[in-house]
């Protein structure tokens, strides 16, 4: 499970303290997918960053009982100076797996061909998309975080075996996806929730957290 108690976050922007969350608590349960809906500039990512652990609250607590991912699409882990394969056996050692199978996992799923053994800065944003996807899946969470849903990819190939393999894990995994459009929740998640001036609001459905978010959002 991923709960928050009382986690406040703010920052100071120069001229007024922009507040993220004002003593915001709640619970996200294993088997339990959840959507957040936020409008753009909200602080979307600061939430996720804040559920990986790699942001700190600045009061209260987030308890983490299972292996939670970083968000997808996030790259500061890895090092853009050396390979995607040094990278996948970097990582691996980082969370005490085999290097040897993530880096063949990565290479299968990413269908980069030569540019596997080339260094992360040479590839196109795409290219690093599919190896960020690619990792993610490799190191098999039990809970994954997403920021605006999933990567796009021209490459015919890897959507197939990226996508079939996301299917397979969606079904023993749970996804805390956020985004600003309700459409993007729909795949992943049915019980919401909407973030508003700094504060969570929780609701069973999807369906009742778009009519609080359209009616916020277009008033």
């Amino acid at each position: 499970m991923l709960e928050f108690e009382n986690v406040s976050k703010s920052f100071w922007t120069g001229t007024q303290r922009k507040v993220i969350l004002d003593r915001v608590s709640f619970r996200v349960e294993l088997g339990r997918s959840l959507g957040i809906l936020a409008p753009n500039g909200t602080g979307k990512t600061t939430l996720i960053n804040i559920m990986a652990g790699l942001e700190k609250p600045d009061e209260g607590e987030v308890r983490r009982g299972c292996r939670i991912s970083f968000p997808l699409g996030f790259m500061g882990g890895v090092i853009s100076r050396v390979s995607a394969k040094e990278n996948s056996r970097y990582i691996a050692r980082l969370y005490g797996l085999d290097p040897d199978y993530v880096e063949a996992y990565c290479r299968y799923v990413c269908n980069l061909g030569e540019y596997f053994d080339q260094p992360l800065g040479t590839y196109s944003s795409g290219m690093r998309s599919r190896f960020a996807l690619a990792l993610m899946l490799a190191l098999d969470f039990d809970m994954y975080l997403i920021d605006e849903g999933m990567p796009s990819s021209t490459d015919v190939e890897f959507n197939r075996r990226a996508g079939g393999i996301l299917r397979e894990r969606l079904q023993t995994t749970t996804i805390v996806i956020v985004s600003h459009q309700p459409t993007t929740l729909e795949k992943f998640a049915r019980e919401a929730a909407v973030l508003m001036n700094g504060k969570l609001h929780m609701f069973d459905t999807l369906e009742e957290a778009k009519q609080l978010y359209d009616y916020e959002t277009q008033s």
